[in-house]
């Protein structure tokens, strides 16, 4: 999606833009950022991106901002990423917090438990990502309760992954609360933040003009020649202009610096700064240098360890001539530098020796602080470190348990460098390729591989290798997996040593099955791994390999074990969701909702919100094959939202889908290919040929279902066409029976039997209870006289009478029929009642054919059923729904990852759309016909 771009106009041509604050250039920027301000403090929040090179002058403005804000009794809450932080998990989100870390004991104990976990201060050993971030909305809402929160997070891309994460969690879920978010990152590393969903506010260098009003204002004393030559090394870069002159000497200003125009302008600016360094007392000097290599800004830390360099006492005092150089500011036990490039500046000048001495007099200062002290040991070893390594293999799995992704490559990449045995130091770097590519770092996980090629492995690590190597290709090229590769590999799994990472193999070279076309072979061959799965405990991952591997093949041993499960609540939630998608992959969308209900509750309930968005998902078509479209469309567009919150494009683009499904069926072209390009854009990196094939068959269905005959025909068509790359023989069994439809009446009564053969042959092979109802909604439509008659009565009495959509379909078919036959005063009971179900299913396209049918037949007169239920979004009918069942705004708000306030809000807008005026109204108003 594209962002929202906030503009200001341009500084060109502009004289004195000195803003009551002080500075100088910034005044529309700094009115857009005070209004969001002023905007929470009426109770609407919001958030904002801010944007700009190093130095631009972001850190100043959002000072302004802070006292603004607090001069108006907003509370402020604040972090600022340091390089150094960005391996310790969730340390942003602790700093951030800390100021009201009190109120975590309001929280609800799953969400207190996994905060506290994330922070390392509970039991809670593999803390759900996002469920911190429902803690850390409810939290920041408690203390908004009182009065209005500015949250302000400075160089966020130098925070730690997971606090991002839970930091854009909030950030798109403050509509309804007075907290405003002001997130500050250069260019170019929006991260988690270039969704699109947030407003973005660039800050653009200096006019000319604008620059010297700033340069003068600063009173340096330059003229001539030196004020020019600033001018032109600063080029509107405000840092520089204020940075600069008291850095570089007059006579450098007035002739060149040697090479200095030719640096790009943060190295620039690097230069000024560790050339400073020169005039300050030799202790100062380290200091900087221990300040710089520090993870944390705790003064006596930097000073302990710094007295273990210098090999003697550091006095507070030896700070002083570096505050007074404005290199860094103290702000009570605190140490921090002015500006990143200053710390960056200080740390790369200092040389390999003087930095490892650094680190590793702060690890003995950070003696009882292990999750920090590993990482200056590592920085301070000279050579391979067994044991070192193994420490950082803990690092690795406490950081990745935690959601840290980057953090554990990062540690399993030094834990390889350190490695003694070659043997060790190869599975440390397939370890970390495995990471980077369920992080998305193609290009890092291919040199993580490709530095293990060369080591001498393992036979399991080759065969590891063998599948990454395959795993990456597949990303790339999904149709690669009908190369026999993956059969390769599928004969390669083993379940004695490691079970689960086999399961989970093996699973996921089944979804590329599935997903990818796979050839005979490979089917075969992943068939063949299932048969060695443990008999205990597997047994619904088993059937959904099965499933997923070879859906005509498998599909009736699959639906014969489902029929011995009962959807359990009891049961692990996950094993519900790969029952669901089993019976999703072999047709049984009746039978796959009522496992895929039970895995998305209990999945909510566990905070697990990675796999509920693919349960959803996975839900989310099932409802669609099942008409209830207005629980379709809300449950699609949860998924749609938690998919691209959790980093899964293809999931999230599965989810618009069925959402593009439903508007198609109701007629709304335009609304259908704008979800489309959503899914295509979402998945613009690449993805497999299930994509192309669920566009077309989307196309395809509203165009069938709206009597563009011809045009389905060539959508549907395509998806069982094996040249097409929308090619997907499964996906186009959904479209068998609208193919049947729509060559019916283009007068190709050959192809119209070509493909009921086809599909009658897949429902007998599969026992789909999809395509046994496709296929009695065909078969009258290629038959003639009197067997017509009696197919169209069996379909709507018996095949049916589970599958609201197609019959009322089919009641519009027969009623034309019946018509066609002069049999008008009957076809007119068929006619109505497709009218009054398609009113019902909220599909208006449809029952405009059904009544243009009726007025053919001679009646005229009917009135439309409008309930005012149309009218909430998919996400209030998603939280009317659960208030109906008698829940709290709460544990709404735990299900659908809101803030009990939200929901609340959300509830006094539903309301007044469903003319009620009590919860006790709302299961009336939400259920009934339209589904």
């Amino acid at each position: 999606m594209t962002p929202k771009i906030l503009r200001t106009s341009e500084d060109k041509g502009q004289t004195d833009r000195r803003s009551a604050s002080g500075l100088i250039g910034r005044e529309q920027e700094l009115s857009v950022l005070t209004a969001l301000v002023d905007r929470s403090i009426g109770g609407q929040g919001g958030a904002l991106v801010l944007t700009g090179e190093a130095g631009v002058g972001k850190s100043a403005l959002l000072a302004e901002v802070v006292g603004h804000a607090e001069a108006r009794g907003t509370q402020v809450l604040t972090v600022a990423g340091v390089p150094s932080e960005a391996r310790l998990a969730f340390a942003g989100l602790h700093q951030l917090l800390r100021p009201v870390l009190h109120l975590v004991d309001g929280l609800a104990p799953r969400q207190r438990a996994a905060l506290l976990g994330g922070f390392g201060r509970s039991g809670e050993t593999r803390p759900e990502l996002f469920l911190i971030g429902l803690a850390t909305l409810e939290m920041i809402g408690q203390a908004a309760a009182g009065r209005p929160v500015l949250l302000v997070a400075e160089d966020v891309q130098w925070l730690d992954q997971p606090t991002c994460a839970v930091l854009a969690f909030v950030a798109r879920r403050l509509a309804a609360e007075p907290v405003t978010m002001l997130i500050a990152t250069r260019d170019g590393n929006d991260g988690w933040f270039d969704s699109g969903e947030l407003p973005v506010l660039r800050l653009e260098r200096l006019a000319e003009r604008t620059a010297e009003l700033l340069l003068d204002a600063r009173d340096h004393g330059l003229g001539g020649p030196a004020r020019r030559r600033l001018l032109d090394i600063a080029v509107g870069n405000p840092l520089a202009l204020v940075d600069l002159p008291g850095r570089l000497r007059s006579e450098q200003l007035g002739d060149e610096p040697p090479g200095l125009l030719e640096l790009p302008l943060t190295g620039r600016l690097e230069r000024a700064f560790a050339g400073q360094q020169a005039h300050l007392p030799a202790v100062t000097r380290v200091v900087l240098l221990v300040a710089a290599a520090n993870d944390g800004d705790q003064l006596a830390e930097t000073l302990s360890a710094s007295a273990i360099v210098r090999g003697g006492d550091v006095p507070v005092d030896a700070v002083t001539a570096a505050v007074a150089a404005r290199l860094v500011e103290i702000t009570g036990d605190r140490l921090r530098f002015r500006h990143p490039v200053m710390r960056s500046a200080i740390y790369q000048a200092a040389g390999a020796a003087r930095r490892q001495a650094a680190h590793a007099a702060l690890s003995e200062v950070l003696a009882d602080r292990p999750e920090r002290r590993v990482w200056h040991q590592a920085a301070a070893a000279l050579g391979p470190h067994e044991q070192l390594a193994a420490a950082l293999d803990r690092t690795a799995e406490r950081a990745a348990s935690r959601g840290a992704m980057a953090v554990a490559i990062r540690a399993r990449q030094r834990a390889a460098e350190l490695s003694e045995d070659p043997r060790r130091q190869g599975e440390r770097l397939l370890r970390a390729a495995e990471l980077a590519f369920d992080l998305g770092r193609s290009a890092a996980g291919r040199r993580l591989m490709g530095g293990a090629e060369a080591l001498d492995l393992s036979r399991a690590d080759r065969d590891r290798l063998f599948w990454l190597r395959e795993v990456y290709r597949s990303a790339d090229r999904p149709q690669a997996v009908r190369d026999g590769s993956v059969a390769v590999i599928a004969g390669r799994v083993r379940f004695d040593d490691r079970p689960d990472l086999a399961v989970k193999l093996l699973h996921s070279l089944a979804e590329r099955c599935w997903w990818g076309n796979a050839d005979d072979r490979t089917r075969a061959a992943v068939v063949a791994a299932a048969g060695r799965m443990p008999p205990a405990g597997y047994e619904p991952a088993r059937l959904a390999v099965l499933a997923y591997a070879d859906p005509v093949g498998q599909g009736s041993r699959v639906l014969d074990q489902i029929a011995t499960m009962t959807p359990d609540t009891a049961q692990d939630p996950a094993a519900m969701h790969l029952v669901g998608v089993a019976a999703s992959a072999v047709w049984a969308f009746d039978v796959a909702l009522a496992f895929l209900d039970v895995g998305v509750d209990g999945l909510r309930a566990q905070g697990r919100l990675r796999p509920l968005a693919q349960a959803l998902g996975a839900q989310a078509w099932a409802l669609v094959h099942l008409a209830h479209r207005s629980q379709a469309v809300s449950v699609g567009e949860e998924a749609w939202r938690l998919a691209r919150e959790t980093g899964q494009p293809r999931w999230a683009a599965i989810a618009r889908l069925a959402q593009a499904t439903i508007a198609a069926e109701r007629g709304d072209l335009a609304g259908t290919e704008s979800m489309i390009r959503d899914a295509e854009l979402t998945l613009r990196a690449g993805g497999t040929a299930l994509i192309p094939a669920l566009t077309q068959f989307v196309r395809g269905r509203g165009a069938v279902a709206h009597h563009r005959y011809a045009e389905g025909l060539d959508h549907h068509a395509r998806t069982l066409d094996p040249p097409d790359p929308g090619y997907h023989p499964f996906i186009g069994a959904w479209g068998l029976s609208d193919l049947v439809e729509a060559a019916a009446h283009t007068d190709r009564p050959a192809s119209a039997v070509s493909y009921l053969a086809g599909l009658e042959a897949l429902a007998a092979a599969t026992a789909g209870s999809l395509l046994r109802a496709t296929a009695g909604f065909a078969r009258p439509l290629v038959a003639a006289g009197a067997d017509a008659e009696r197919l169209y009565r069996r379909a709507l009495g018996h095949d049916l009478v589970n599958w609201p959509s197609y019959r009322g379909r089919m009641l519009l078919l027969y009623g034309s029929w019946l018509r066609r036959r002069r049999r008008v005063a009957e076809s007119r009971g068929a006619l109505r009642a497709a009218r009054t179900g398609f009113d019902a299913l909220a599909l208006p396209g449809l029952a405009e054919l059904a009544r243009g049918e009726l007025r053919a037949s001679g009646e005229t007169g009917d009135r439309r059923d409008q309930r005012p239920r149309g009218e909430l979004t998919p996400q209030e009918l998603r939280i009317a729904r659960l208030a109906a069942t008698g829940l709290s705004n709460r544990e709404i708000g735990e299900r659908l990852c809101l803030s009990h306030r939200t929901v609340g809000y959300h509830l006094h807008r539903i309301f007044p759309k469903l003319d009620i005026t009590s919860r006790s109204q709302l299961h009336a108003a939400v259920t009934g016909p339209q589904e």
